[in-house]
C-alpha cells in the first residue's frame, strides 16, 4: 500500500521533495553545531541574575564555556577549589568565563537561578556569568554531554578546544593534582599566541539532564 502511494507520480514528487528538505534541514543543523576549528555558534541566553547575555558580544576575547550542575559528583570534585582557581586565574587575564546549566526544570537536579547564584557565592566562583539553559538550546547547539564539559573559543570566535577539564576521568578530588588540566594548558597556549596542543578530548562527568 505504501509503495503504491509513493509510486504515484504526484506523491512520488512530494515524497522526494520531503526527503530533500529533511536532508537539507539536517545538514543545516549539523553545520550550525559546534565543531573544533569552526566558528562557534552564536547564542543568546539569560543569566541567573536575569541579564541577557549574547555570545557575539564577547567577540575579541577568549571565552570559556563550562557546563555545570551543583549536584553532580564530578562537579563537586572540581568545585573543591580547582574550578574556582581556573576561573580566577584566567578571568584576571581578560578571559570571559560562562558557566552554563542546561538541567531541565522537571529534573530533580534542577536548581533555581537564585539558588545557583547562592551556590556560586558560597563556592567563591569567579565565572563571568551563570547562564540558565533549562530549554537545553545552548547545550544542544554545542553538543554538550556532561558536567563538566569545557569549551575554549578564541577572540576570532573560533572554537579551539572541546572536551574534559583534565586527563583523569574520576570523581576523586585526589586525582586533580596528578592530572593534566587541558583547560589551563589550552588557555595558557592560546593566550601566548600558540596553537593548542590538545584541541579535543572525551568529556567525562554526569550526563546532562536535557528536556525531553
Amino acid at each position: 500500500m505504501l509503495n503504491r502511494y509513493i509510486n504515484h507520480p504526484v506523491n512520488r514528487r512530494v515524497f522526494s521533495s520531503s526527503i530533500v528538505l529533511s536532508a537539507l534541514a539536517a545538514s543545516i543543523a549539523q553545520a550550525a553545531s559546534a565543531a573544533v576549528g569552526q566558528a562557534a555558534p552564536d547564542f543568546t541566553g539569560t543569566d541567573a541574575l536575569g541579564k541577557t547575555r549574547k555570545f557575539s558580544d564577547f567577540k575579541g576575547k577568549h571565552v570559556v564555556l563550562e557546563w555545570t550542575n551543583p549536584n553532580c559528583p564530578f562537579v563537586v570534585k572540581h568545585y573543591g577549589g580547582n574550578m574556582q582557581a581556573l576561573q580566577a586565574e584566567f578571568t584576571a587575564k581578560g578571559v570571559v568565563w560562562l558557566s552554563v546549566n542546561s538541567t531541565n526544570k522537571q529534573s530533580s537536579d534542577y536548581t533555581v537561578p537564585a539558588a545557583l547564584s547562592a551556590w556560586q557565592a558560597e563556592k567563591k566562583a569567579s565565572a563571568s556569568a551563570m547562564l540558565m539553559d533549562d530549554s537545553g538550546n545552548i547545550g544542544q547547539l554545542y553538543n554538550a554531554k556532561t558536567t563538566p564539559h569545557m569549551y575554549i573559543i578564541n577572540p576570532q570566535g573560533v572554537l579551539i578546544y572541546a572536551g574534559a577539564i583534565d586527563s583523569i576521568a574520576s570523581a576523586n578530588s585526589g586525582d586533580i593534582k596528578t592530572a593534566t588540566n587541558y583547560v589551563r594548558q589550552g588557555l595558557t597556549e592560546a593566550l601566548s599566541g600558540k596553537a593548542i596542543s590538545v584541541a579535543a578530548t572525551r568529556p567525562y562527568g554526569c550526563f546532562i539532564k536535557y528536556k525531553d
